[in-house]
């Protein structure tokens, strides 16, 4: 009996790619997310010391650039959480935007192929279930955090509101919310750079391109997705509506 539900266990096992790990201190680590990421990190840093190194009275290209990024951040941080409170949260989800929109478009645009590892290969990190799962559970501590910084224990009274039958249910929404922030955003770039493969396999030259800019602005619209949600979860734990 057992070794049957082993069986059917292993056999609906699924593994959406080939993946290369590192061994630290007896844990497997995802090397390829690890990489990626850095790769992410250090392009964002790299265009931020490039754009504000000499800041101008009357900006320049670069400083106009990251001013409209700026502001475009604040605007969703204030249209979600509030004028009063949403200045301390421009920074996360700015990370945030920022991480998931160049994530997505170094899937997109750069020929990460070219690049061997011993097993797996490189691509965008939010292709990679672990980096989305890892972000919306920032979210969800992030809001968290919100709701007690503003509310203390009176937080929780959130979950009996406006009966305390919906207890089960709003206990569940708090689980809910990571699952979908993670699955949506994993699910969309995965699909979108599988579709691309495929197409430039088929038709290298004809078809891929206008799909390639398709992807792009999707990729662009699942950044902006996510930190809206993040930020109207936050504004949601501190104010008790939204």
């Amino acid at each position: 009996m057992e070794l049957t539900f082993m069986f059917f266990i292993e056999s609906f096992r699924v593994e959406v790619g080939q993946h290369f790990y590192w061994s630290v201190l007896g844990f497997q680590v995802h090397g390829q997310v690890l990489i990626n990421s850095w790769i992410v990190i250090f392009i964002i840093f790299l265009l931020s010391i490039l754009t504000t190194r000499d800041l101008k009275v009357i900006p320049e290209k670069g400083q106009t650039f990251i001013e409209f990024v700026t502001e475009f951040i604040r605007d969703i941080a204030k249209s979600q959480i509030g004028e009063k409170e949403f200045k301390s949260w421009v920074p996360f989800l700015g990370t945030m935007f920022l991480f998931i929109f160049v994530s997505n478009w170094s899937g997109a645009l750069v020929p990460w192929k070219i690049f061997e590892l011993p097993n797996g290969e490189l691509g965008a990190p939010t292709n990679d279930i672990n980096t989305t799962a890892g972000l919306a559970i920032l979210t969800s501590i992030s809001y968290f955090y919100a709701g007690l910084s503003k509310k203390g224990l009176g937080y929780f009274s959130k979950y009996v509101q406006p009966t305390p039958i919906l207890l089960p249910i709003n206990v569940l929404e708090d689980f809910t919310k990571p699952l979908s922030l993670s699955f949506r955003l994993f699910g969309n770039i995965l699909a979108d750079e599988l579709v691309v493969a495929v197409l430039v396999s088929l038709v290298p030259l004809v078809v891929p391109i206008p799909l390639i800019f398709l992807g792009l602005f999707t990729s662009g619209i699942q950044a902006l997705i996510f930190a809206t949600l993040s930020g109207s979860y936050i504004g949601e734990a501190m104010e008790g509506h939204h």
